[in-house]
């Protein structure tokens, strides 16, 4: 068995929704599976310890942009990789920092050979191509690294998504000839996955999968999704593009979703999903609950005794009250952010594994059914 093997291990015949297991060199991950966001070697207010413990995380996800420009990819390195660095055992996916690149604007130019940007940091003239991504994410020493891709913006034309979408082909191609090739050393310890663009455009999705099948990867992305596009045409594109991928292989969509969300992208096909919503929203004072969301600035919750959530069982829910929580936000004490995270993210996690079971079980068809009955207005708002 490679270090990436994915055993896919039942399909709900109603939906398509999958769960597996795929198999990296620090450890299993259960899919469906959705990643909190590590940007810069941290998951913002928690450390590796609760990310283990209370929210049981089995992979997160670091940035390639920001830690090439801080603290620098050859520190990490030197430091013993990415792992060592901020002392997380488990599988780390990096994105490429192409979508990072692409929202710099003004800061950056494309150009055949890679794009050329200004750090947001300090404005130096910095230069990304396919293969120096991949040599970067070899450095950092991440799991699963992805290729250098041209996000498309929302709206785009159907020319411009066109041109996107076959520059991000051809700078896969060039990635992965590096990576099996120059590097073919590390094929075996890091996995690439190439990323399916298109923008909104069905006929461009199905020439760019069609397109990055012949790399034969250990798992494809899909990208170019939550960009401003609305929901509908986000879940469409995912549809469309998610059996044209190997059925053999992870399916991951970049950057979503909201937790009322999440099934519906399981229902389509995907096994990986991230955004940065249950951790930002944490810090922002939005926890998202089994009764729905709370916003917890709200002066109904001053003197309420009650836990966040009953039916969490996470370190934030068992011992602490709304409350203390909203006393905790309004003075801007940091423990909010930490016990905020890390319910936020339990929540997603505790979704994803309730949703695994509900496929190996045979009951997806009716856990998607109650998610979609209980995503009302009025359990989504507080």
């Amino acid at each position: 068995m490679t270090p990436f093997q994915f055993d896919l291990e039942a399909v709900c015949p109603e939906t398509g929704a999958r769960a597996g297991t795929l198999h990296t060199p620090h450890g299993d991950i259960p899919t469906p599976i959705f990643m909190p966001v590590g940007t810069q070697a941290t998951v913002k207010g928690v450390m590796p310890r609760d990310l283990e413990t209370e929210v049981d995380a089995p992979i997160i996800l670091s940035n390639t942009y920001h830690l090439y420009l801080r603290p620098g990819h050859k520190t990490v390195q030197a430091l013993g990789g990415l792992h060592r660095f901020m002392n997380w055992n488990r599988p780390i996916l990096t994105d490429s920092g192409g979508f990072q690149v692409f929202s710099l604007s003004e800061l950056r130019k494309v150009r055949e050979s890679g794009v050329e940007f200004r750090s947001h940091l300090n404005g130096d003239r910095h230069t990304f191509t396919p293969e120096s991504t991949v040599d970067v994410q070899l450095a950092l020493g991440s799991d699963i690294m992805m290729v250098l891709d041209e996000c498309t913006e929302y709206p785009a034309t159907y020319e411009r998504a066109r041109q996107s979408m076959e520059l991000t082909s051809r700078w896969a191609r060039r990635a992965f000839d590096h990576y099996r090739g120059p590097r073919a050393d590390c094929v075996e310890k890091h996995a690439l996955f190439p990323i399916v663009q298109g923008g909104m455009y069905a006929d461009l999705r199905c020439a760019s999968a069609e397109s990055l099948l012949e790399l034969d990867a250990y798992g494809y992305a899909i990208g170019g999704l939550s960009v401003g596009e609305p929901r509908p045409e986000s879940l469409a594109m995912t549809e469309l593009v998610a059996p044209l991928l190997p059925a053999n292989k992870p399916r991951y969509v970049m950057g979503v979703g909201l937790p009322e969300e999440l099934s519906e992208y399981v229902a389509r096909g995907v096994d990986m999903m991230d955004c940065v919503m249950p951790s930002r929203n944490a810090r922002n004072g939005c926890l998202f609950t089994s009764q729905g969301r709370i916003v917890i600035k709200n002066a109904r919750f001053s003197d309420d005794p009650s836990p966040l959530d009953p039916n969490c069982g996470c370190y934030c829910c068992r011992n602490f009250s709304k409350s203390y929580l909203r006393h905790l936000f309004l003075a801007q004490e940091i423990l909010f952010s930490t016990l905020a995270t890390i319910h936020n993210l339990r929540y997603y996690l505790d979704i994803m594994r309730a949703m695994r079971s509900s496929i190996l079980n045979g009951r997806f068809p009716q856990f998607l059914a109650e998610t979609r009955a209980n995503a009302t207005p009025e359990a989504k708002e507080d």
